[in-house]
């Protein structure tokens, strides 16, 4: 499948979270062209603040890969993510990061802070943003209009 191709399935499970009630953010993890996991976010419902799609998407690869290091996997997620999730990410030493829209007060990325960037860091994530950026930008537009 081609990072479109994956990125489509964040979106799926972005809507589904929309249609719970959570803020519509979906993510993927992809290892050797194997979904591991996907989820979207789950902060309210699981009364949880750290359970944001990445994180729990996360968790559940490395439960499905028996592992807690995800060397060599690709993690998409809809929205650039924040400094919790990157910095999983790096714990979890995730390869490649593809996310859909920038999130300007919050991305750690490249938005707001750039986390993969900081030259202390032993791990490095190679990041590819914008993949279906406007569709991933335009489901929480229209999620946080509802909201209005």
């Amino acid at each position: 499948m081609t990072d479109p191709e994956y990125m489509r399935l964040a979106l799926a499970e972005a809507q589904a979270a929309a249609e719970a009630g959570e803020v519509p953010v979906g993510a993927i993890v992809v290892h050797q062209g194997r979904i591991l996991a996907r989820a979207g976010n789950r902060t309210i419902s699981a009364c949880d603040p750290t359970a944001h799609a990445e994180i729990v998407a996360l968790r559940a690869a490395a439960q499905a890969a028996g592992n807690y290091r995800l060397p060599g996997a690709a993690l998409y997620v809809t929205t650039e993510p924040c400094a919790m999730c990157a910095g999983a990410m790096i714990q979890a030493r995730i390869a490649r990061l593809i996310y859909g829209c920038d999130d300007p007060k919050g991305g750690a990325a490249r938005s707001c802070v750039a986390v993969f960037d900081h030259p202390a860091l032993n791990h490095r994530v190679q990041v590819s943003p914008g993949v279906l950026a406007e569709e991933c930008a335009g489901i929480l537009q229209a999620f946080f209009a509802s909201k209005r």
